[in-house]
């Protein structure tokens, strides 16, 4: 009796998981009739369609890497100031340092020279994130606030406040061509996204993430370097940084410091929205991929709409909270609900332990 409520209650996680993916895709059904049924006329348009796949890969990188952070039960806000600042020394590396009269296969070289210099430095800032906080021990949300800020002021320094402009056609068309009829922007997205996800439920790195975040003190004494972990993922979260960073330069064909403030906001939105636990532990690529296609529907609406940046800011914002409050009710409800679970079944263990089962037992009953 003990293993049937033992194999109801596995079955139970799953299908509270399955929920969570459902109502995703209900909210993002919704969202795209909602807008849709405003504007049919520009919404439901190739042009349309075709933009927004465009423009949704930089935000949803930057998500995948919140995501990433968040699962270890922290949080990196100064993921925009290491795309910007990335995106500013790929942009400098381009613009300033390519000689004239360079050759097609010389020019190549360069332009990946810059790809690495860009990967290199989110690397570098996300050691420093993770060296913060592991080893100083200083909380994510303090640190990574610090770095957000002097991630942003060296980049503001080093470019004096301009934009970084004049990059090579062949740069360029990472941000603005397609493959096919996919964007190049999209198919990067579909490769981070997929690279991920098999990162996170295919190898031990992913199953001691989600361990940590968990608990991090269990994992501690299961032989888990929790310190070198948090280094690893906040390093991860820099390079998704400097990746999304790429996206935008080559996208908009400049670098700017201040770039995609908004960016921050909608990361943790949407890695929220996503189903992803922010105390840690639970999270999934798929629920980042649902959250994402929602906040790009509703923000071209608004903009078809001619909603102002200001409105989309409170929206975003109140939109947050909504979803704060209800993952807090839900997972209340949950935690309730799975130990009335685990007190049902204790009490049918405790009465299968009380029932003599030999066959001399039995006949005297009888």
């Amino acid at each position: 009796m003990s293993s049937r409520w033992l194999g109801r209650l596995g079955i139970y996680g799953v299908m509270n998981r399955d929920n969570n993916l459902v109502l995703l895709i209900a909210i993002m059904v919704t969202s795209f009739v909602l807008m849709a049924s405003l504007r049919p006329d520009r919404f439901l348009t190739l042009d349309n369609f075709d933009s927004m796949a465009y423009q949704f890969p930089e935000f949803g990188i930057m998500s995948i890497a919140m995501m990433l952070t968040m699962l270890t039960g922290g949080i990196d806000l100064s993921i925009v100031g290491m795309a910007n600042l990335s995106g500013v020394f790929a942009a400098l590396a381009m613009a300033r340092f390519i000689p004239e009269g360079t050759t097609s296969v010389q020019l190549v070289f360069y332009i990946l020279g810059a790809v690495i210099l860009s990967l290199a430095t989110g690397l570098a800032c996300g050691l420093v994130n993770g060296l913060l906080i592991s080893r100083i021990g200083i909380p994510p949300i303090l640190a990574t606030l610090g770095t957000m800020q002097l991630f942003t002021g060296i980049a503001i320094i080093i470019t004096k406040g301009y934009a970084v402009f004049g990059f090579p056609e062949q740069f360029t068309v990472l941000g603005n061509e397609a493959l096919w009829i996919f964007p190049i922007p999209f198919i990067i997205f579909v490769v981070c996204a997929s690279a991920c996800a098999v990162m996170l439920n295919k190898t031990s790195f992913g199953l001691k993430l989600y361990m940590m975040g968990t608990n991090p003190t269990a994992s501690k004494f299961s032989g888990i370097n929790n310190a070198a972990m948090l280094v690893r993922t906040y390093m991860l979260s820099g390079l998704l940084a400097a990746i999304a960073g790429l996206v935008v330069i080559a996208r908009t064909n400049s670098a700017k410091a201040d770039y995609g403030t908004s960016y921050t906001l909608q990361a943790i939105l949407i890695s929220v929205m996503g189903g992803v636990n922010p105390s840690g532990g639970f999270g999934t690529i798929s629920g980042i991929v649902l959250a994402v296609l929602t906040l790009q529907f509703l923000s071209s609406g608004f903009n078809m709409l001619r909603f102002s940046n200001f409105f989309k800011d409170f929206v975003w914002g109140a939109t947050l909270l909504a979803v704060m409050v209800m993952n807090y009710l839900v997972n209340n409800r949950r935690s309730r609900s799975r130990a009335l679970g685990l007190d049902q079944r204790e009490a049918i263990v405790g009465e299968s332990d009380h029932i003599d089962m030999r066959p001399d037992a039995r006949r005297v009953q009888e």
